[in-house]
């Protein structure tokens, strides 16, 4: 059972490959909404939106994919650009909800006003770097009521950079040859990697739920 195993996981590349061939476009459309999802949806802030990117700009080098870089760059784009604006609008609808005010006082909102009409801009694009916090920051932009435009402008830029960043540095990659003779074992530490994030959440909120007991 275990050499199976082990086998299985050295090997990943014999059936992921054929894999992905075989469900063709679906790939793109599950990339794009787990991007979405990541950068939209902060219950999803958890997914490994970084280490995706760079891990199928990878996979698209790799000797026999199926995956195409000059797909994936923009499906990548667009996902994030939609993504962060959805949850800055639903960040700007959040003082409708009745638990808004009762957790927010006006000082706060005041304060994170002032502090986005002051450095907003490089907020919104640098916090783009960081896993979970950048799943907040258009939350926070929209609640705050930063400036639409200026809001676009800078999370445009962010998203330029993230994405080309990502997948230029997965795509040079896994176009060495190391990579290429390793792909398996690099794809389950990949994998490993990609948790960390979830993991952080969960010890966090088990760690939260003990103190409240």
């Amino acid at each position: 059972m275990i050499s199976n195993v082990i086998y299985f996981l050295s090997h990943l590349q014999l059936y992921l490959l054929p894999l992905v061939e075989t469900l063709g476009g679906w790939v793109y459309i599950a990339l794009f909404a787990i991007i979405f999802m990541e950068t939209g949806l902060v219950v999803f802030a958890f997914l490994p939106g970084e280490s995706l990117v760079f891990f199928a700009s990878t996979l698209a080098a790799i000797t026999g994919s199926s995956l195409d870089i000059k797909i994936l760059v923009p499906v990548f784009f667009f996902a994030a650009l939609i993504g962060d604006t959805v949850n800055y609008e639903i960040g700007c609808n959040l003082h409708k909800l009745p638990f808004f005010k009762k957790f927010i006082s006006g000082d706060k909102l005041a304060k994170a006003q002032a502090y986005f009409a002051k450095h907003g801009g490089k907020t919104v694009m640098f916090g783009r770097f960081i896993p979970l916090i950048r799943t907040f920051i258009p939350l926070i932009s929209g609640s705050a009521r930063m400036d639409y435009r200026r809001f676009c402008i800078y999370n445009l830029l962010g998203v330029l950079i993230w994405v080309f960043l990502g997948s230029s540095l997965g795509y040079f990659f896994g176009q060495l040859n190391f990579v290429q003779n390793n792909f398996s074992v690099i794809l389950v530490a990949f994998g490993l990697i990609s948790i960390i994030p979830g993991a952080i959440v969960s010890l966090y909120r088990l760690i939260r739920s003990k103190q409240v007991i």
